[in-house]
Parts: structure tokens; C-alpha cells; sequence
């Protein structure tokens, strides 16, 4: 389809060269009297006026413009202004007089300005200028004026239908991506009003009578925790495939990473997940380390809490930091636990969660009351003290399985 920026310039593209060919047609004939020869000069010019109007259609789009098209259109003025010393003698061209496709050899340069961009502009612009300094047999001021002028006026509109085009892209991209939201939304609303409802009855139902149907409320819970996270968050991205060698895209290792897509996976019907609706980006490093603390946390109350306690992660994103916060309806932690704990060599929390937050230079914070269960809340900056993204160290992966007290 044609972008409504430039197809405008097309149909002006069209008038003009019209316009341009009858110009060229009547200086010739108000200079009929000069040319030494007549015949060379209106033959040229009933060429050029026949093709102007037979390719009038084609200049509606940049599709039918194609390039070996544009090389017999821009051909045909180079032909023109070369025949000119031949039909003109020595007389006006020497004098800097008119070509004799006259200004319609703009029309030939735009063409390719419209359809190929700067580059394109640049190459027939340069051609023209070379048949003009040919056809003159020296650069005098005013022909050096005219290529220029050419030459500036072709590569500026080549550079804003490529700056035209690229935003049309952005553009339909935005309206793709608002669309299909629109629609999720939708859903969401559609699933949240029946399936989810069902779902948490059966859940509850099925806890409630015990037996087989316990078991089937337990899946159904499940499959309500996916659900609700997939209406929520979208679809876990596919991991993307290797770059070929000597590609200066990012790796993947330089990409930010969501939060919030990293963290997904440990939710389930004894894990809720909250958070922002948008991408929640971190360095990758700090991502990664930041689920792997939450991971041991979660281990953390499976551990100590039983398999069956509910856990809920929220994460907020501030504009300096990243706040996440893992709370339990566990039994809690009696004073002094911890360093017992730490001397036993027992070290999850004061390396798997603690360790890792003072890496990335945050912090892990533990607030537990014996019988109320016990709240984590990590901190995670999102820039280090000298203004860079933080969390550039690396740690062992292996660590990542620590999850003990």
C-alpha cells in the first residue's frame, strides 16, 4: 500500500513532468530560427514528449517504477543533453543555453530519488552532471550552479522518502502491536468473566470434598495460575537464534531481559505473580541473578513452609530500581535462626539471595515474625554509582540451586 507521505510526491512527480516536457517542446519552438539542426532537435523532442505522456502512469507508485525503467528514463535525458551541441552548433550551448530536455531532466533524477532513496538520487544526479560538463566542454559558473542545485535538491528528497518510509514501517508496526493488545484485551476480559471463574469453583469445590476431587481442583488451580499468567503477560518468547558470524547485532548476553518473563516460570497454583502490565528490563545479568534469588526464596518456603504454602512474588518497577518481594504463609523464622544456620554452613540465604543482591550492588532484606510468615524484599538498582547499567559481574549458574537455609 502507499505511504501517504509519499505518494503526494508522486503525482507532483507526475505534473511535473508534464509540464516540464511541454516546456522543453516550446523553448524549441520559440528558438527554432537558432538551431543549425531543426531536425535533430525535434525529433529528439517529439521522442521525449511521446514517452512522457506514454509513461504518465507509471509515476503513480514506486512499484511500477522499476529499475530498468528508470535507467531508460534518465538514459533519454542524458541523450537529450548530449545531442544538444549537435543540434545547436556552437551557438547557445556554448553560451550556457538551455538543453534540450531543459529542466524535464529533474523529473528523470526525482524519479529515482522517490524510488531507490539518496543513494539512487546521488548516482543520477552525478550522471547528469557529468553530461552536462560534456555537452559545455568546460565548467563555467552557471552549469557548475545548475549540477549542484540538481545534485542537492535529488539526495534531500531521496533522504526524506527514506526518513518517510522508515516511519510509515514504525508506524504500522505501532498499530499492528495496539491492535493485537486490543484483542488480548478482549480475551482477557472474555476469560477472566467464564473460564477463570470456572476454574477457581473447581479448585475450591474439589478442596473442599477431598479424595479424587482434590486432586482435580489441584490441576485445575494449576492450569488457572498458567492461564492467568498467559492473559496477562503474553507468551514466553522462543530463545532467538544465533546471530551469523560477524554480525554486529547485539548478542543475546547484551540484550535487556524482562523481569517479569524470567520470573513467570515459577508461577503456578501455589505461586502468584504480580506485577507491572509492561516489560519489566534489566541488564541480563541482573535479570538472571535477580530470578535465581527469587528461585531460592521460593525453595526457600517449600522448604520450611511445606509443599502445600502459598507464596506470592509482586514486583514494582521504580525508575531507579526494581523492588521484588517474596512473602509466605509459612510458619516463620525463629530469632536467631539464621546464624545457626550460617555456621552449619548452610548458607542459601546468605549466598543464593543475599550473596546475589550484593553483586549487583542491592540489597536483600528479611522481615519474618514466628506464626505470620516471613516477607523477602530484594532491591535491585538499575544503574551503578557511575551512571552504567549495573550487575556486570558473573556468578557460578550452579549457585543458582542453592535454596536452604
Amino acid at each position: 500500500m502507499s505511504m501517504s507521505v509519499e505518494q503526494p510526491l508522486w503525482r507532483a512527480l507526475t505534473a511535473y513532468r508534464a509540464l516540464t516536457a511541454v516546456y522543453a517542446v516550446a523553448i524549441a519552438v520559440v528558438a527554432r530560427d537558432s538551431y543549425e539542426r531543426p531536425q535533430v532537435a525535434f525529433g529528439y523532442l517529439a521522442v521525449l514528449l511521446v514517452w512522457t505522456l506514454a509513461t504518465l502512469p507509471r509515476f503513480t507508485g514506486a512499484a511500477r517504477c522499476t529499475r530498468p525503467f528508470l535507467a531508460v528514463d534518465v538514459g533519454l535525458a542524458l541523450a537529450g543533453i548530449l545531442l544538444t551541441p549537435l543540434a545547436d552548433g556552437a551557438g547557445r550551448h556554448a553560451a550556457d543555453g538551455p538543453t534540450l530536455p531543459s529542466i524535464w531532466t529533474a523529473g528523470a533524477v526525482l524519479a529515482c530519488a522517490l524510488k531507490g532513496g539518496w543513494r539512487w538520487a546521488a548516482a543520477a544526479s552525478a550522471l547528469v552532471g557529468a553530461a552536462n560538463l560534456a555537452q559545455r566542454g568546460e565548467a563555467s559558473p552557471n552549469t557548475l550552479h545548475n549540477v549542484l542545485l540538481v545534485w542537492v535538491a535529488a539526495i534531500a528528497i531521496g533522504y526524506v522518502v527514506e526518513v518517510a518510509r522508515a516511519s510509515e514501517r514504525t508506524l504500522a508496526r505501532a498499530l499492528e502491536i495496539q491492535a493485537a493488545t486490543r484483542e488480548r484485551e478482549r480475551l482477557a476480559r472474555d476469560i477472566h468473566d467464564g473460564v477463570l471463574q470456572v476454574l477457581a469453583m473447581v479448585q475450591r469445590r474439589g478442596t473442599a470434598v477431598g479424595g479424587e476431587a482434590a486432586e482435580l481442583g489441584r490441576l485445575a488451580g494449576e492450569q488457572e495460575a498458567a492461564l492467568r499468567r498467559l492473559i496477562t503477560q503474553g507468551p514466553v518468547p522462543e530463545p532467538r537464534p544465533a546471530e551469523p558470524s560477524g554480525s554486529a547485532a547485539p548478542r543475546d548476553d547484551e540484550r535487556p531481559q524482562d523481569l517479569m518473563a524470567l520470573l513467570g516460570r515459577y508461577a503456578d497454583a501455589r505461586v502468584t505473580l504480580s506485577g507491572p502490565g509492561t516489560p519489566v528490563e534489566l541488564a541480563p545479568h541482573a535479570a538472571r541473578e535477580t530470578a535465581a534469588a527469587v528461585g531460592a526464596a521460593l525453595d526457600n518456603v517449600r522448604t520450611h513452609a511445606g509443599p502445600g504454602a502459598r507464596a506470592w512474588v509482586l514486583v514494582e518497577d521504580e525508575p531507579d530500581r526494581v523492588l521484588v518481594s517474596v512473602r509466605d504463609e509459612g510458619p516463620g523464622i525463629a530469632e536467631g535462626r539464621l546464624t545457626e544456620a550460617a555456621e552449619e554452613g548452610r548458607l542459601g540465604v546468605a549466598q543464593s539471595i543475599r550473596g546475589r543482591l550484593r553483586d549487583l550492588g542491592g540489597t536483600a532484606e528479611l522481615v519474618s515474625v514466628p506464626g505470620q510468615g516471613t516477607e523477602v524484599e530484594l532491591t535491585v538498582p538499575k544503574q551503578d554509582e557511575d551512571g552504567r547499567e549495573a550487575a556486570t559481574g558473573r556468578r557460578d549458574p550452579a549457585q543458582a540451586g542453592e535454596g536452604t537455609q
